[in-house]
């Protein structure tokens, strides 16, 4: 079905599957980032504070993978 799974020397599928989670990261980041208003909104400022740091840290992590899947293979 999936093709099995990456073998050692397989550069392709590796770089392929580490892009992709890498772009997942990114995109889990930046849901967060635009969906913390919400909580500012309601007056929940602690939680919205919260949201906007664990978004900008899922977009540094998913930068730093992404810039090392192209660079790495």
């Amino acid at each position: 079905m999936g093709g099995g799974p990456a073998r050692r020397g397989d550069g392709g599928t590796t770089a392929r599957r580490e892009r992709l989670v890498a772009l997942l990261v990114l995109g889990v980041g930046v849901v967060l980032l635009v969906s913390s208003p919400t909580w500012f909104a309601s007056d929940r400022t602690v939680v919205g504070v919260a949201q906007l740091a664990v978004g900008v840290f899922l977009l540094a992590v998913g930068g730093f993978l992404l810039r090392r899947s192209r660079t790495a293979h």
